[in-house]
């Protein structure tokens, strides 16, 4: 039998508490969603509706099922392309598209009631007519470190990476 103990963090009470963390999440928050207001689609893989192979473990193509896709108000940063080559005298040359870069609150995640995780699908509208799809490489659900919490106290951010799919792979349902 699994028993989680509850411990109250109090290791900086005396200069922040729950009330300020709480503040300061709801300061970012306001700026994020509603300054900023960045939002990509979520497809979150259905692990349990899709059919997967016995020997793999994998779904083969048409075999993935998604849930409702929803909006994720996110902060996002987009790699510069990067230039590529297939052969060493750079005769055949490829530009890929950059990765992004996406921060979310688990807040946000948590009211949304969803979870990002890897190999779900991000869009991003590139312009009016032009979305842009993204496989998630890291989704970012450990976030204990200094850069994902405030002070030490406790993570309250998500830093998920994407990689550019191509349209064969996926290209919206």
């Amino acid at each position: 039998m699994n028993q989680q103990k509850k411990v109250p963090i109090e290791r900086l009470n005396k200069f922040f508490s729950q009330d300020d963390f709480d503040l300061e999440i709801d300061f970012g928050r306001e700026w994020l969603e509603g300054d900023i207001n960045i939002k990509v689609i979520l497809y979150q893989v259905d692990r349990v509706e899709s059919t997967i192979d016995d020997i793999y473990s994998e779904a083969g193509k048409g075999e993935i099922r998604f849930k409702p896709p929803v909006e994720v108000p996110v902060n996002f940063n987009y790699a510069t392309p990067t230039n590529k080559n297939y052969n060493s005298d750079g005769s055949l040359r490829f530009l890929e598209r950059g990765n992004i870069t996406l921060g979310v609150y688990q807040d946000t995640l948590d009211e949304l009631r969803v979870q990002i995780g890897y190999g779900d699908y991000i869009g991003y509208p590139e312009n009016e007519t032009t979305i842009k799809y993204f496989t998630v490489a890291n989704d970012g659900k450990i976030f204990s470190d200094n850069a994902h919490t405030i002070g030490g106290y406790k993570g309250f951010y998500r830093t998920i990476i994407c990689v550019p799919t191509d349209l064969d792979e996926f290209n919206g349902i």
